[in-house]
């Protein structure tokens, strides 16, 4: 038994990524997620690479989309420091942002260019659907392991009626409705 225990010690070590890892990983990820990242690395980080299982995603999406600035760079930053402390938010931050920062220039300045041609405008139309397909795929994936825990799908329902439906400021739903979810949570694990 004590040889299956140092097994899976072994496993869990084995599990973490390096620093190059994490660099690589999020590189790709910003190479083939422009604009809609948040199904692809819900793709690299749970299920490709297994860094996070559903739960863990879950929760640290939670953060990252509570703290100010974009859920993505938060995220890269937060998995990151969770696995390699600060350079691995840095080398994280750094894949995650190299390759989308050299396309957005070289496409500032085709754009510049072309803007006002008709194909260009149907392409952006085109990207936009896309992009909103992705978001209602990752929404479903992020929704599914609440469908077990009733108050917590509760919450969810709550914040997406007053925030989408209602039109209320997201601001105030976050000052009230995160310390009820945080409190839900708890009594949910006692």
């Amino acid at each position: 038994m004590s040889s299956n225990v140092s097994d899976m010690q072994v496993e869990e070590v084995a599990a973490i990524p390096t620093s190059k890892e994490l660099f690589l990983g999020f590189l790709a990820l910003g190479m083939m997620a422009f604009g809609g990242a948040l199904p692809l690395a819900h793709r690299m980080l749970v299920e490709r690479r297994r860094w996070l299982n559903e739960t863990e995603f879950t929760e640290l999406l939670g953060l990252c989309q509570f703290l100010p600035g974009g859920n993505m760079i938060n995220l890269s930053v937060a998995v990151g420091m969770r696995f390699r402390g600060v350079k691995g938010a840095f080398v994280s931050i750094m894949g995650l942002v190299a390759m989308p920062s050299v396309v957005l220039i070289m496409l500032g300045m085709l754009y510049e260019r072309f803007q006002n041609d008709a194909q260009v405008a149907h392409v952006f139309a085109g990207l936009a659907a896309a992009a909103a397909g992705l978001l209602v795929s990752m929404a479903i994936k992020i929704a599914l392991p609440l469908r077990k825990k009733f108050l917590m799908a509760l919450v969810a329902v709550i914040c997406f009626v007053a925030i989408a439906l209602l039109r209320w400021p997201l601001l105030w739903v976050m000052l009230v409705m995160t310390p009820l979810s945080i409190w839900v949570t708890a009594r949910s694990k006692k």
